[in-house]
């Protein structure tokens, strides 16, 4: 893809912060098992922008992916910023749903781990309202139920924009799941406990038993309880995690 010239100005700390979360986001799905290869893709648009994301950098692995090799690409597919390739499925299905909503979904986190993918290549495959963790995921789920290839084009990765319309969790069938948020912290605390529930889930159907479903009041009033509390627990999180980070692998950052 050609490189424009065009000069982009913006608030250097708050690029500078954009871009070690995200890195640090790469290195944590790492240590949870999240990553696949080289493959998969995590992106952020960039601060006081719609039309900028960062990505991480094609063929990296994401163990190797720090503040300062994550690329700039616009939703025109342009390479701004960065020494490595952007991937194509990468561009196509972030690009999309970075334009369905801007506000909601400046973050975007695509993997195949492998619970969550579990459940999305099952006949019908949904998340049921078995644990507690489950009710996270009440009323912010959205499923896409046929498999179309690679998104190798615009109008795929479209598709998929439109099936996750309002919601922050995308399951795709025979494929894996998108989380989004309105920051790093809360994409990827949605990643993460969607994983555990995803696990909890497989688990409790092992060996054919019925699960037992939390009744429909109870989930309804457990999700509200939880609802407001999301943001503030995402950011706890997410910095704990940071701090992990910092003491035991410090290179994300650079």
């Amino acid at each position: 893809m050609a490189i424009p010239e065009k000069k982009i100005s913006f608030d250097a700390e708050a690029v500078r912060r954009a871009r070690v979360e995200l890195a640090a986001a790469y290195r944590l799905a790492v240590r949870f098992g999240f990553n696949e290869g080289i493959d998969n893709h995590f992106s952020l648009l960039l601060p006081g922008y719609d039309d900028r994301m960062l990505l991480n950098p094609y063929p990296l692995h994401w163990s190797e992916v720090t503040a300062s090799n994550l690329l700039l690409v616009d939703l025109q597919g342009h390479e701004t910023e960065g020494e490595h390739e952007v991937e194509p499925t990468a561009y196509h299905i972030h690009a999309a749903v970075h334009r369905a909503d801007p506000q909601c979904f400046r973050c975007a986190l695509h993997t195949h781990m492998p619970y969550a993918t579990a459940i999305a290549c099952r006949e019908g495959g949904r998340l049921e309202m078995v644990h507690q963790n489950s009710l996270k995921f009440r009323g912010r789920i959205a499923y896409l139920d046929d498999y179309n290839g690679l998104a190798l084009d615009d109008d795929e990765g479209t598709r998929i924009a439109r099936a996750m319309a309002d919601n922050s969790v995308l399951f795709l069938a025979n494929h894996g799941v998108i989380t989004t948020g309105r920051t790093v912290a809360e994409a990827f605390h949605l990643l993460y406990f969607l994983e555990r529930a995803c696990k909890v889930q497989i688990l409790a159907e092992c060996g054919g038993r019925k699960t037992r479903l939390i009744p429909e009041p109870v989930a309804e009033r457990t999700a509200a309880q939880g609802e407001n509390n999301l943001p503030e627990e995402a950011e706890h999180h997410f910095a704990a995690l940071l701090r992990i980070l910092d003491r035991e692998e410090p290179s994300y950052a650079s």
